[in-house]
């Protein structure tokens, strides 16, 4: 409540104040920032704009992707400390202790350190669909089906069918039933090996699959001997937000990807775990995408600290995640449409009720940086967010973004509102 009153005040502030932002410059944003489709956040270039007085008054609070995260002292203390050795030799011993921590705090027989998550997830379909036709099974709005170039049929040669992801990242059993071959071998058909989910789900908004229908999906893929593979990029937040071990979760699937990289802040790597005879093959694979290191021990220790100290810290990123909801939720006119129930862990997706002011262009504003703003707020601030899927804007909070920097970035918007709302005013 408290919240919401203060919003009310400073948006009253602003209108009275006539506190209108130029809007010259927007034509010239819309360049810089390169987000001219629904799936833009993934755009390279960090905005930059010569506003006034930017080098001492300009805050920037980069929301694009829980991907910008830079390591920290105690992480390249560690990383150019690290002992090393050829890992394609599986000599490294900093990535085998990295592997084996992964693999206990999975609940898996071995682990496998690799470049990338799309390596990591190509590898997992490249093990799993053996035979070139063989089929993977993925959800319409997955990661792997639509973020990492067709990788499975372009360098696998394994086909994929879909399921229509639901709003909270599961899909319908029964639909999942209806998509399994059964035809094999008639030589018509590919052969259906395998079943992907993505836990947290990326587009949906950082949603957290429920433990109940993680346990379905993989009672109905044994029952037609179809191996389970998990997107978990981001499954730390999922086990922090249900307050479980990540091998809770993992109890319900062959294998998983976990993204170091991402809310856990190492500069580079993903973690591929599964059983022994599922990692032998992995490394196989590895090699022969490019993926296996040498002296990989300097990037496995940011992996290590990763692991060991930055998991519980991703509450916070969700409690930010709630607040700057809740800020939207709570603004004054009501221009935006957010599902607070659905913010589960560190991302936000919401949209503008107002058809006169577009995904794009608020997200160009937010980006802006003004006279009029400074004024109004003694500084100016960059909020960097990028538009989204299906109309919508895409929030992301990580470890370098405090309860302070989403306070700056709640201003912001509020700030943006009071300009668009004075712009209508004007214009009737």
């Amino acid at each position: 409540m408290a919240l919401k009153t203060s919003s009310c005040r400073l948006l009253f502030k602003f209108i009275h104040q006539g506190v209108v932002a130029p809007l010259a410059a927007q034509n010239a944003l819309r360049s810089v920032l390169g987000c001219s489709s629904t799936r833009g956040y993934y755009n390279s270039g960090k905005p930059s704009y010569a506003g006034p007085g930017r080098a001492a008054h300009v805050r920037v609070v980069d929301l694009r992707s829980d991907t910008v995260t830079k390591p920290g002292p105690a992480m390249r203390q560690a990383m150019a400390e690290a002992e090393v050795g050829d890992d394609v030799m599986g000599e490294d011993p900093t990535v085998n202790e990295l592997q084996k921590i992964a693999a206990d705090m999975f609940g898996m027989e071995a682990a496998l350190f690799v470049p990338s998550g799309t390596m990591s997830n190509l590898i997992a379909v490249m093990v799993h669909c053996r035979e070139r036709g063989d089929e993977v099974i993925v959800g319409d709005l997955s990661h792997l089906h639509i973020y990492e170039q067709g990788g499975s049929a372009q360098l696998a040669g394994v086909h994929s069918t879909t399921v229509t992801t639901l709003p909270d990242g599961t899909f319908e059993l029964e639909q999942l039933e209806s998509k399994i071959r059964h035809g094999y071998p008639d030589p018509h058909y590919p052969r259906s090996r395998l079943v992907c989910v993505e836990n947290t789900h990326n587009i949906q908004g950082g949603r957290v699959l429920p433990l109940a229908f993680l346990q379905e999906v993989r009672a109905l893929a044994d029952r037609y001997g179809l191996s389970v593979h998990m997107d978990g990029a981001r499954v730390m937040n999922a086990a922090v937000a249900q307050g479980v071990p990540p091998s809770a979760i993992l109890q319900h699937t062959d294998t998983v990807s976990v993204c170091l990289s991402k809310g856990l802040g190492a500069p580079v790597g993903t973690v591929l775990a599964g059983p022994k005879d599922f990692i032998s093959r992995a490394v196989r694979c590895r090699k022969a995408l490019g993926g296996g290191m040498r002296q990989a021990g300097i990037l496995a220790a940011a992996g290590k600290l990763s692991l060991q100290n930055m998991i519980g810290r991703l509450e916070e990123d969700h409690g930010n995640a709630k607040m700057f909801a809740q800020a939207l939720l709570d603004c004054n006119p009501n221009l935006f449409a957010v599902d607070l129930a659905a913010v589960e862990t560190n991302i936000l997706r919401f949209r503008l009720q107002d058809l006169s002011l577009s995904p794009r262009e608020f997200c160009d504003r937010m980006a802006q940086v003004s006279e009029s703003e400074e004024a109004a707020l003694g500084q100016g601030i960059q909020v960097l967010m990028y538009p989204h899927f299906g109309n919508s804007v895409r929030a992301v909070w990580h470890l370098g973004i405090s309860p302070e920097d989403t306070q700056l970035a709640i201003q912001k918007m509020q700030f943006v509102v009071s300009q668009h709302v004075m712009e209508n005013i004007r214009a009737q």
